[in-house]
């Protein structure tokens, strides 16, 4: 019998287009997969594979032990990010389940379209001080699995975020 599942998704219209997304992707059971060096590059190097193939832009990641942050922007009247999300941890869980025989990611992920208000390279910033939130190392540009396409971040991550997650309570730093 199947299971129903609420959907958390916004109609269908709101993942197609020239739209900016932030991306939280768990890790099944919130594992610390991604704490080993060999599956967090892989990660990442298959992430920029799959943006490039799926015509978005990667503004921003941060691949921590047990999730990944994303800042993609779709580059097409066309970019597609359900199908690209769908691929790209097909493409991972595939790899990491047969080298494994492990899940590597929870069934859905976190999505969020970002308003005109919020500024890409503030959210890129969010998302590159999460190591440094979480006492993983003292700057952003220390962490070895943060970074952009197309931001030169290691410059802008300098200087601490000013937007902060609507759905979270604001953290100090």
């Amino acid at each position: 019998m199947p299971i129903d599942r609420k959907s958390t998704r916004l109609p269908r219209e709101n993942y197609v287009g020239h739209r900016i997304y932030f991306l939280t992707i768990c890790c099944d059971l919130r594992r610390p997969h991604l704490a080993n060096p060999n599956v967090a590059n892989r990660v990442v190097n298959l992430l920029r594979e799959c943006v490039a193939s799926h015509s978005f832009l990667l503004h921003a990641y941060c691949a921590m032990p047990d999730h990944l942050h994303l800042l993609v922007e779709g580059s097409t009247p066309r970019s597609d990010l359900l199908n690209f999300v769908r691929v790209y941890k097909l493409r991972t869980a595939f790899e990491f389940r047969k080298s494994t025989n492990l899940r590597l990611w929870e069934m859905s992920y976190h999505d969020h379209v970002l308003r005109r208000a919020d500024a890409v390279e503030d959210v890129a910033c969010y998302i590159w001080w999460n190591p440094v939130r979480k006492q993983m190392c003292v700057t952003p540009g220390e962490f070895p699995f943060s970074g952009s396409n197309t931001i030169h971040w290691m410059q802008r991550s300098a200087a601490r975020p000013n937007w902060s997650a609507p759905w979270k309570p604001k953290e100090p730093i």
